[in-house]
């Protein structure tokens, strides 16, 4: 199986991310998981934290943390053909990093077998 490390393997498309917002969610504590088939473009992945979780240099840490998780998890226990993304929560960058790679392997088992929360609808667009 090829490995998610290069660059072209990484979601960087806005309408990839919102493609993915409407596939699979698995929540965790430290983290969502959101899964969707993409057409047979290989096992692709991408990160997000928001502002709301902290300054540059938190998300930056997190990020990277995500990115050390994904790397390591989603040769082996990845979807093929789909796309991964993590989203960063509140306390996921104060979490135990071994508790993190738990979480993520128990998130990714749970969206092979379809269980979690099904994807959210797009948002309409404000008519000005």
């Amino acid at each position: 199986m090829n490995s998610p490390v290069t660059a072209k393997n990484v979601l960087t498309k806005r309408a990839d991310f919102l493609a993915a917002n409407r596939g699979l969610r698995v929540p965790m504590a430290g983290f969502v998981l959101l899964v969707r088939p993409n057409d047979g473009q290989g096992m692709r992945y991408g990160i997000t934290v928001t502002k709301k979780i902290g300054n540059a240099v938190v998300r930056n840490r997190m990020k990277r943390r995500f990115r050390e998780l994904l790397w390591a998890h989603l040769p082996t226990r990845g979807l093929p053909d789909h796309d991964h993304v993590l989203i960063g929560r509140e306390g996921g960058v104060e979490r135990d990093f071994a508790k993190l790679a738990e979480e993520l392997t128990g998130a990714l088992g749970r969206a092979a077998r379809g269980e979690g929360q099904r994807g959210r609808p797009p948002r309409r667009r404000r008519v000005r």
